[in-house]
């Protein structure tokens, strides 16, 4: 099941219901299957306390993942800060609504084990999140 709640901020007007299908889809080419994932929009205040309280992290970002996957069904906590997805849009000159499908597509990312903080890690992220729009 998959779960979207807003807290201090309003929810975005995407389609949960499509994005959700979507969101299986992806986890199914990595081999996954989607067991219980909570996606909360915030904003960068609240990602700030998070990213300082869990992670010992003093920066704003636009997605924290909390991984709970076991065995092929990924679980997870996503906490996605509305206010950094949309100015990275505007800085990398995309439209918000593709901004945050590619940071909500990012965390079912890490959680079927991609990552992007080592060597080409960012580039097969990237890549990744390039081909799962497309299947949008």
């Amino acid at each position: 099941m998959i779960e979207y709640q807003a807290e201090g901020v309003e929810m975005p007007s995407i389609n949960l219901e499509h994005i959700s299908q979507w969101l299986v889809r992806v986890a199914a080419r990595y081999d996954y299957r989607i067991g219980d994932l909570c996606y909360r929009f915030t904003n960068d205040e609240q990602i700030l306390e998070c990213n300082r309280q869990f992670l010992n992290h003093d920066y704003y970002t636009d997605i924290i993942t909390f991984d709970y996957t076991e065995d092929d069904v990924i679980n997870g906590d996503m906490l996605i800060s509305l206010d950094t997805v949309r100015s990275n849009a505007e800085e990398l000159g995309e439209s918000y609504d593709r901004e945050l499908l590619r940071v909500i597509v990012h965390g079912v990312l890490h959680l079927c084990g991609l990552n992007d903080k080592g060597p080409g890690e960012r580039e097969q992220m990237e890549a990744a999140e390039d081909e799962a729009l497309l299947m949008l």
